[in-house]
C-alpha cells in the first residue's frame, strides 16, 4: 500500500511540475488594445503553449482558429490530430466543429465513426442523431436515436433527440 501511495505521489509531482513549467513558458498575452484578431491570435498561442499535448485542447484551439476566420490554421491542428491514431472522442469533437461551420458532409463521417466506437453512449448517439435530422437524413439520425434508447432514456439524450426534430442544435 504505501509502495502504491508513493508510486501515485511521484506521478502526481511529476504532472504538477510539467504543468508548472508549461505555466511558466506561457508569457502573458498581450491582447489589451489590439485589434480583435491580434488579440485573439496572441491569446490562441499562449493557449497553445498551456495545452500541450492535450489532444481535447489542441481541438478546442483548433475550433477557434476554423470558426474565427482562420480555417487553415485550425485544419492544420485537426489533421496533425487525425493523423496521430485520434480516440474516438478527438473524432467527435472535431466532427462538432464542422458541423458547427456547416460542413456536415465533413463532420458525418467523423460523428458516424464516434457513434460505431460508442454504442452505448446513449447522450452523443441521441446528439448525432440529431445532427443527422437537422440535416435532412431522418432515416439516419432516427436509426442512432433507437440506438440510443435502446436501454432506459437518458434526459439529455432525449432532449437532444427533441431539438433535432425542431432544429435547434443540442447543447454542449
Amino acid at each position: 500500500m504505501k509502495i502504491r501511495t508513493a508510486a501515485v505521489a511521484g506521478v502526481l509531482f511529476v504532472s504538477g511540475i510539467a504543468v508548472g513549467y508549461a505555466a511558466q513558458k506561457a508569457a502573458t498575452p498581450s491582447y489589451r488594445e489590439r485589434a480583435p484578431q491580434e488579440a485573439a491570435n496572441a491569446l490562441l498561442q499562449t493557449a497553445k503553449t498551456l495545452a500541450g499535448k492535450g489532444s481535447w485542447e489542441r481541438i478546442a484551439i483548433g475550433r477557434v482558429y476554423y470558426l474565427g476566420g482562420q480555417k487553415a490554421e485550425g485544419q492544420a491542428i485537426f489533421d496533425a490530430i487525425l493523423a496521430d491514431d485520434p480516440e474516438s472522442s478527438d473524432l467527435f469533437r472535431i466532427g462538432r466543429v464542422y458541423r458547427e461551420a456547416g460542413e456536415w458532409e465533413r463532420a458525418r463521417p467523423l460523428l458516424q465513426s464516434y457513434a460505431d466506437a460508442n454504442p452505448n453512449d446513449s447522450t452523443q448517439l441521441a446528439e448525432i442523431g440529431a445532427y443527422y435530422l437537422m440535416n435532412g437524413d431522418r432515416a439516419g439520425g432516427e436509426r442512432l436515436l433507437d440506438r440510443a434508447f435502446k436501454k432506459k432514456p437518458e434526459f439529455w439524450a432525449a432532449v437532444a433527440a427533441a431539438g433535432g426534430y425542431v432544429n435547434v442544435v443540442p447543447q454542449e
